[in-house]
């Protein structure tokens, strides 16, 4: 089958179409069939097989990162390996590896394919944009533009990033660039934005069980194998959004209680929803933070300016109304507060 449909693929001559049949063929591949999968492709030796394996190699990140990855090597990961490292690993120098695995007796000089297909993987990134996908941020959108070396079949790589959930990846699509302009996104750094990409996927691959679309896996090799080439990479890069706010009410305690809502929204400041307003007026702070009353005060005009700075949306607004009469009441019932904060009282 994919010798078949790599027969297509040379006819069309589109590096960027065969890099996404590419992720999908990955994606179909269990561990067990990979070896046994490339030496097929090693001993057939046709050019379908050989563009099959460039194909494959182009889209593959193996180990590009780990829940016991340093910061150097996570730096580093898309970087092409030395004859050096790859024989501290076992693999001979010169070996095509694709999937993790040294295909046999088979090095990149052997594939004798057409230039096109060495285009596959050398893009350049043109652009960034970061922002919400929903009007609560309940997921946000990272988008990053890319170009062959040739100058040819620009386009984008869109990365819904689920908030509630921590922040991992939960669907991606690769899409022509003017996709670009129903979203509504503000332009951002590509480095911090491809690095936003990849912390989604580790994240993801750590959580067993996470809610995915169907259709992620089959873009997830080409989206990472993207992210990776774009130069300058910031791995967990802080949310600017706080920093931009700066319609603080002027009312006493009034920039104390915006420190704890800043503790509270964390990384994710552009997830802001009636149900997380309502979390937050009725359940953390009561739980969780020790105030003066003049913070307590203030509280519910800082939530209101910040509502407003996140949006302005009526749902929001009118949660604040609902919820920030029972504030008072509720920071005063000790039985709500947690252990932490009981210990915390009693050190002051």
């Amino acid at each position: 089958m994919a010798v078949g449909q790599a027969r297509d693929l040379l006819r069309w001559r589109s590096p960027l179409r065969t890099e996404l049949w590419a992720a999908r063929l990955t994606a179909a591949l269990e561990p067990d069939e990979v070896g046994p999968f490339l030496r097929e492709l090693a001993e057939d030796g046709s050019a379908e097989s050989r563009l099959t394996l460039a194909a494959l190699a182009a889209v593959d990140r193996t180990g590009w990162a780990g829940p016991e990855s340093s910061p150097e090597s996570e730096a580093g990961a898309g970087a092409e390996s030395s004859p050096e490292s790859e024989s501290a690993a076992g693999a001979r120098p010169g070996a095509l590896r694709v999937l993790g695995a040294e295909v046999p007796g088979t090095t990149e000089a052997d594939l004798q394919l057409p230039g096109w297909v060495r285009r596959m993987g050398q893009v350049t990134c043109e652009g960034a944009w970061y922002g919400k996908a929903d009007p609560y941020g309940e997921q946000t959108l990272a988008v990053l533009s890319f170009r062959y070396a040739n100058g040819k079949e620009p386009h984008i790589l869109v990365v819904g990033i689920d908030q509630p959930n921590g922040g991992l990846a939960v669907d991606a699509v690769v899409e022509e660039v003017k996709f670009l302009d129903d979203l509504g996104l503000s332009p951002a750094e590509p480095g911090v934005v491809a690095g936003r990409v990849l912390d989604a996927f580790e994240l993801g691959d750590r959580i067993m069980g996470a809610q995915v679309a169907d259709t992620l896996p089959a873009v997830r090799p080409l989206a990472i194998a993207r992210a990776l080439a774009v130069p300058g990479l910031v791995r967990q890069a802080p949310d600017g959004t706080m920093a931009g706010f700066h319609d603080l009410p002027d009312v006493p305690g009034a920039r104390e209680a915006f420190e704890k809502l800043a503790e509270f929204v964390g990384e994710r400041p552009l997830w802001w929803s009636p149900a997380r307003v309502s979390q937050f007026l009725t359940s953390w702070l009561p739980r969780e933070a020790i105030l003066s009353d003049t913070a307590v005060a203030a509280m519910p005009e800082v939530v209101r300016a910040w509502s407003r700075f996140n949006g302005a949306h009526p749902a929001v607004l009118h949660q604040i109304d609902v919820d920030a009469p029972r504030l008072p009441a509720l920071m005063a019932d000790e039985s709500l507060a947690g252990l932490g904060k009981r210990i915390a009282r009693r050190q002051l």
